[in-house]
């Protein structure tokens, strides 16, 4: 914690932002999370793409890595157009 402090210049905990977070839960935990988070968001976006037949979207959903951001907005917004199919 003191290296932390040393580092923010002795801002107070208020302003620290991500800093304090990963202090008070650890690098390794959060990563865990996050990569959970992105594991259920893609494996939901990757399923639908594969379902519906958007080959296209499959590949770039399974490509490209944006903490799941992609893959929700993939998976509520859309999906819901049809893709190659008249």
């Amino acid at each position: 914690m003191e290296n932390i402090i040393s580092w923010c210049g002795g801002l107070p905990p208020q302003v620290w932002g991500l800093t304090s977070i990963v202090a008070a839960f650890g690098v390794t935990t959060l990563l865990a999370i996050l990569i959970i988070w992105t594991l259920i968001w893609k494996g939901l976006a990757l399923w639908r793409a594969a379902r519906s037949g958007a080959k296209i979207w499959f590949v770039v959903l399974l490509v490209v890595n944006t903490i799941g951001l992609l893959d929700i907005l993939y998976y509520f917004f859309i999906h819901k157009k049809k893709w190659g199919k008249k």
